[in-house]
């Protein structure tokens, strides 16, 4: 289900749009009701976790490990 973003011509405000599917969704402005969006290119976070730090050693969550 991905979340696109979409600016409104006439206000300016950024609306995000959760699509299920091949669905096409009616875009209406949030804020002013205009149907005159434009998608925009929107950033993606995603987050690792995993038992090694930025330099691909591992490290201990409390400090108290001893990994050597």
């Amino acid at each position: 289900m991905p979340l696109f973003e979409y600016r409104c011509k006439k206000c300016g405000h950024i609306n995000e749009v959760l699509v299920f599917g091949s669905e096409k969704p009616e875009l209406v402005c949030e804020k002013c009701g205009s149907k005159k969006l434009e998608k925009i290119m929107s950033s993606f976070n995603a987050r690792v976790n995993d038992s090694f730090g930025s330099s691909g050693t591992p490290t201990c969550p409390t400090g108290t490990c001893s990994l050597s």
